[in-house]
């Protein structure tokens, strides 16, 4: 009898977790990338969506510096290259947030900004785990900068805790809605390293006081973005 139960429990069990999966990974995305082309919503020009297309986190940080350049200040700053997903890195993320020990390269979430995914990330850790962190998406662009080295449009935030998506339920990150402390923090972290030459502001997605990210999160922002010239890396 007790077997019996246990086979059971075990058959109900695999049931939710592959129907979990399938609303969550394969049928809410879906119905989002079909209102998206039902109601022809278009991102704005200063903003990322997910791969489904959802409206992701704006580009608030703006870096002007060949690729040289950009690793070398987030390395003077201590901020870690995050790692490219793969089945081996989601499983080292899950480890060190359900055992709190260090993932210093943990892997972001795919982005896209003018239809293509970032081209390097960056974060840095806060406690034991990647259950909180900073981290910043950086997209090389086609813009020379006045020095005429290349331009990076960046989206940085911060990652409060692990849970599930407001819109789609998928296991992801969820960020603190303050993301211009997050963007004047990166800045100030490369500055204080020595690695910005001069620092401006230019405009962004404008003011946004109700915004909701990829993961249904909420942010807020003065809607600026701050461009920095990096020091040449030597």
């Amino acid at each position: 009898m007790a077997g019996k139960l246990r086979r059971q429990a075990t058959l109900w069990f695999a049931v939710i977790c592959a129907g979990y999966l399938g609303l969550a990974y394969f049928a809410a995305p879906e119905f989002w990338s079909f209102r998206i082309l039902r109601e022809g919503l278009k991102p704005e020009a200063m903003l990322t969506t997910t791969p489904d297309g959802i409206p992701g986190d704006p580009i608030n940080i703006s870096l002007v510096g060949t690729e040289e350049d950009v690793i070398g200040a987030f390395d003077a700053a201590h901020w870690d290259r995050a790692a490219g997903l793969s089945v081996k890195s989601d499983i080292m993320i899950g480890e060190s947030v359900l055992l709190d020990r260090p993932d210093v390269d943990a892997p972001v979430s795919t982005l896209l900004f003018d239809g293509r995914r970032e081209d390097i990330a960056f974060e840095k850790p806060v406690g034991h785990s990647a259950d909180q962190r900073h981290h910043v998406r950086l997209w090389l662009t086609f813009n020379p900068g006045a020095d005429g080295r290349p331009t990076w449009y960046g989206s940085a935030s911060f990652d409060r805790g692990v849970g599930l998506s407001h819109d789609t339920g998928e296991i992801t990150h969820h960020i603190a809605p303050d993301i211009d402390a997050e963007r004047d923090s990166l800045i100030r972290d490369l500055t204080a390293a020595g690695r910005t030459e001069s620092v401006k502001t230019i405009p962004g997605i404008g003011f946004t006081s109700a915004g909701r990210n990829g993961g249904g999160d909420p942010y807020f922002t003065d809607g600026k973005v701050l461009m920095a010239v990096l020091v040449p890396h030597k």
